[in-house]
């Protein structure tokens, strides 16, 4: 039975109606697992450190596609809510049409500054050569990368959380069996590896846009004729600022931290922050697929009016979260050694420093949850702002300080604690703008 964004929702109704998307997220970063599994065990350890060296700034292209989805969703959903049902539909095309313009002119930028920028964060020789190679390949797929991570979004506030299941894992098996084929059989390299990622974002970008546009289409969201407006698209923009902010945070911290690794390790610190950054996918993967499958539930109830239901999904969320982020703390510890070796296990060396730099990284788990879901609950109440304040905060602002400064103590552990003492930090300001704004949003 289908679970509608107006009724009140308990930990059941919860959990039913975010599972698709945790297992969306999940999934995605699974198969980007296995992206580095074969590039390490099958290219060689070069290859795999040049996959990781130049693949922040590949996310930072994407993730404009982040903003537009969770922006522009969260617009949607409580326009929505407030039964202006023609809005949200010119709203719906005008997001899906920037997408694509924005995604053209993106790719065109990196393919122009991608060998640059590599040679910038310090790659040389064969590493440099694999970084361009890579990066140039998979960027072709960009606008489609983006139309995967806004329909993520969308599909949800469609009420067809299922149906962006479907086409994540389906996706997602194409990047597998492809990266079989192309690395293991065809002995392509990274350009197979580039091609298997770009051709499953195909999967998961034009085929939602095909249903969309196609008769077959039930959903409450259809394309109509419209022009853009640059209000609208600019409020739903601001809105997504923090996803935004966040990706692209995170993608210059990684660029800090690989700084940093090679200085201190060399290409074997790249390499096991390569690997620990794979795991670290899959795992706040979950935190960030709840975040996204509830977040158009607290904007179609702000929307509506419904504060009693804003306060409960607030409530609920907080104790999700704590008891996921121990749980993923505890996991990590566990499955640290098993989980390298699938990455390393043929190097020794890289292998010890990998399970002890994950160890390390992972307490950062236990209030990395609440902390993306209080940015996420900003920005499902239109408030881009203080989503944008809470991300901007947890990783450019302190974990580009704590990357800086606790190596200075701590050497190469310091490195791995910095993100920790980031979320320490950033669960402070997370907790003062909810007390803040209590009142205003009536959750108290």
């Amino acid at each position: 039975m289908t679970i509608q964004l107006s009724e009140h929702f308990t930990y059941k109704k919860i959990f039913r109606f975010a599972l698709p998307s945790i297992v969306m997220m999940v999934f995605t970063s699974i198969y980007g697992v296995v992206d580095g599994t074969f590039v390490s065990n099958f290219v060689g350890k070069t290859s795999f450190a040049a996959v990781n060296l130049v693949w922040p700034f590949l996310m930072i292209l994407g993730a404009f596609g982040f903003m537009i989805g969770t922006g522009g969703s969260a617009l949607v959903a409580k326009t929505l809510g407030e039964n202006k049902k023609e809005d949200a539909n010119r709203y719906f095309t005008m997001l899906i049409t920037l997408v694509v313009i924005l995604g053209v002119l993106l790719t065109i930028i990196g393919l122009i500054v991608l060998r640059p920028l590599s040679i910038a964060l310090g790659a040389s020789g064969q590493m440099l050569e694999d970084c361009v190679t890579y990066g140039r390949t998979l960027m072709i797929f960009n606008t489609a990368f983006m139309l995967q991570s806004v329909f993520q979004s969308l599909f949800i506030t469609a009420e067809k959380p299922r149906l962006g299941l479907i086409m994540t894992v389906a996706a997602g098996l194409t990047n597998m069996v492809l990266d079989a084929l192309f690395i293991a059989v065809f002995k392509w390299g990274l350009v197979g590896a580039a091609l298997a990622s770009g051709l499953s974002q195909c999967i998961g970008g034009i085929l939602p846009l095909i249903y969309f546009l196609s008769p077959k289409n039930d959903t409450a969201l259809k394309f109509v004729k419209t022009k853009l407006e640059g209000r609208v698209l600019l409020k739903a923009c601001a809105n997504g600022a923090s996803e935004l902010m966040t990706t692209v945070s995170s993608s210059l911290v990684s660029m800090l931290y690989n700084f940093q690794l090679m200085r201190l390790a060399g290409q074997n610190g790249i390499a096991a922050y390569g690997a620990v950054m794979y795991v670290e996918f899959a795992f706040v993967a979950v935190f960030i697929g709840y975040s996204i499958g509830t977040a158009p539930i607290v904007s179609y109830h702000y929307g509506s009016g419904n504060n009693d239901e804003v306060k409960n999904m607030l409530n609920k969320s907080f104790k999700i979260m704590s008891v996921l982020g121990i749980t993923m703390m505890v996991l990590a510890q566990i499955l640290a050694s098993p989980l390298a070796k699938v990455f390393v296990g043929y190097d020794k060396q890289l292998f010890d420093m990998t399970v002890h730099g994950f160890r390390l990284f992972s307490f950062y788990f236990i209030l990395a949850g609440i902390n993306i879901y209080t940015s996420s609950f900003f920005t499902a109440l239109n408030n881009g702002m203080i989503s944008a304040i809470i991300s901007f905060s947890r990783t450019l602002g302190f974990e580009t300080l704590a990357v800086i400064i606790l190596p200075i103590f701590l050497q190469l552990d310091g490195v791995w604690l910095a993100i920790t003492v980031a979320e320490i930090c950033a669960f402070v300001i997370s907790i003062s703008f909810l007390i803040a704004k209590r009142e205003k949003y009536h959750y108290a």
